[in-house]
C-alpha cells in the first residue's frame, strides 16, 4: 500500500473554536500525527475572551474562511487529511472540490448547495439567527437552552453545561444565511461540484440524533455526489448529538474517520503514481 499522509487538518464549525477539537487532536498526536488545527480568520484568543468582544468575526463569511483553509493547505508539504465538523464539514467539502487534500472526512456537515432536505429540528436549532434578518451583519451567541438543544441533546444537564461553558462562542451571521438560503442563489457561496470525480475521496459522518445537522441532510448529500465516481461513504453513529467530536464516545468516531482516511488516502496517493507514471 503506498504511504499516506502524516498531516491531519482539523476545522472546527460555528459557534465553537478549535478548542472543540481537543479530544481528537491528542487522539490522533500520541498516533505520531501532524495535527493542525487553526481557528478561522478572524476568530482569535481563547473561548473567554471572544465572548467578552466578538465583534471582529460579525460579517465573516463563507468564501473568506475556505480562502483562507486554502492558503493554509498550500503551504504544506504534503496533501493533508481534513477533517470538519459542523460548518467544517461543508468546507472540507469545499476544499476538496478544489483539489485540494488526500483524503475528507466531514462530520456532521452543513449542506452544500443543491441538498434541499429541511429538518424541523434544523430550522428550530437555527432560528435564533434566522429569525432576525439583522444578524446576517452580527455575530450572535447561543443561550444554554439553545446550546443544548443544537449542540447536546443526547447529553445529561451537567454535560451539556459543562461543554457550553467549554466551547461556546457567538457566531457569524452571516455564514448561516449564505447556507440556509444557498439554494435561492445561483451563485451561492457553498456550492461544490457534485460530479467532480477528480476529488480525493470524502467520508460523511452523521449522528444519529442531531438536531442541528439531522442525520437525514447527510444522507440527502451522499445521494447529491452519486454521479461522481470519487469516493464518497456514509456512516451513521447512534445516539449522538451534533458535539459528536467531543461527547462521550468520541473516540470510536476518532478512529472510525482516521482508518477510513488512512485507506483511502493511501489508494488516492497509489493512483496518482500509477497515473503520474503512465
Amino acid at each position: 500500500m503506498a504511504p499516506t499522509s502524516n498531516t491531519i487538518l482539523l476545522i472546527h464549525g460555528a459557534w465553537v473554536t478549535p478548542r472543540s477539537w481537543d479530544p481528537f487532536r491528542g487522539f490522533y498526536e500520541q498516533r505520531g500525527y501532524r495535527v493542525l488545527t487553526p481557528p478561522w480568520p478572524r476568530i482569535e484568543g481563547e473561548v473567554e475572551e471572544i465572548r467578552r468582544d466578538p465583534s471582529e468575526m460579525a460579517g465573516l463569511g463563507i468564501s473568506e474562511i475556505v480562502d483562507g483553509y486554502e492558503q493554509v493547505i498550500r503551504l504544506l508539504d504534503e496533501p493533508p487529511i481534513i477533517m470538519g465538523h459542523s460548518f467544517g464539514g461543508l468546507f472540507v467539502q469545499m476544499l476538496l472540490d478544489r483539489g485540494l487534500g488526500a483524503a475528507g472526512v466531514a462530520i456532521d456537515a452543513a449542506a452544500p448547495k443543491g441538498v434541499l432536505r429541511l429538518p424541523f429540528s434544523q430550522i428550530k436549532a437555527l432560528s435564533p439567527v434566522l429569525l432576525n434578518p439583522a444578524n446576517v451583519r452580527r455575530a450572535v451567541p447561543l443561550d444554554f437552552e439553545q446550546f443544548r438543544y443544537a449542540f447536546a441533546n443526547t447529553m445529561t444537564d451537567r454535560e451539556a453545561r459543562e461543554a457550553f461553558e467549554l466551547n461556546a462562542i457567538p457566531a457569524p451571521g452571516r455564514i448561516v444565511f449564505q447556507a440556509g438560503l444557498a439554494n435561492f442563489n445561483p451563485r451561492a457561496a457553498t456550492k461544490v461540484d457534485y460530479r467532480n470525480s477528480r476529488r480525493a475521496p470524502l467520508l460523511l459522518i452523521a449522528g444519529s440524533e442531531d438536531h442541528i445537522v439531522p442525520a437525514s441532510v447527510n444522507q440527502s448529500t451522499l445521494r447529491k455526489y452519486r454521479r461522481s465516481s470519487a469516493t464518497t461513504d456514509f456512516a451513521e453513529f447512534s445516539g449522538r448529538s451534533h458535539l459528536i467530536v467531543a461527547q462521550m464516545g468520541w473516540e470510536e468516531v476518532a478512529e472510525h474517520a482516521l482508518s477510513w482516511a488512512q485507506r483511502h488516502a493511501a489508494v488516492q496517493t497509489l493512483a496518482s503514481l500509477l497515473g503520474a507514471t503512465a
